[in-house]
């Protein structure tokens, strides 16, 4: 919301691009249930920032990457925090 209120992209230009994620899982098999559908607006919001140049993709996954090992060092309930340690180059 925070980046449409910038004037990064506009709700045109979001659907758009989450239409063609949504149309790409689909093709290699995606069911289309809901259960991927933060799965795709992940994808739509990070290929966003990148082509917008806030960002590049190495980053994006680095930053993946360290969100992924700090859920998995992390007990139930508890919150999620990065650390350093969390990201691995």
């Amino acid at each position: 919301m925070s980046l449409n209120a910038r004037g990064l992209f506009t709700w045109k230009e979001w659907a758009a691009t989450l239409g063609e994620e949504i149309k790409k899982a689909q093709a290699t098999g995606d069911p289309d249930t809901g259960e991927t559908y933060y799965r795709h607006w992940l994808t739509t919001l990070e290929r966003i920032v990148a082509e917008k140049g806030l960002t590049d993709i190495r980053t994006l996954a680095r930053t993946r990457d360290a969100w992924e090992h700090a859920c998995e060092r992390t007990p139930h309930g508890t919150p999620i925090e990065l650390r350093t340690d969390d990201f691995v180059d």
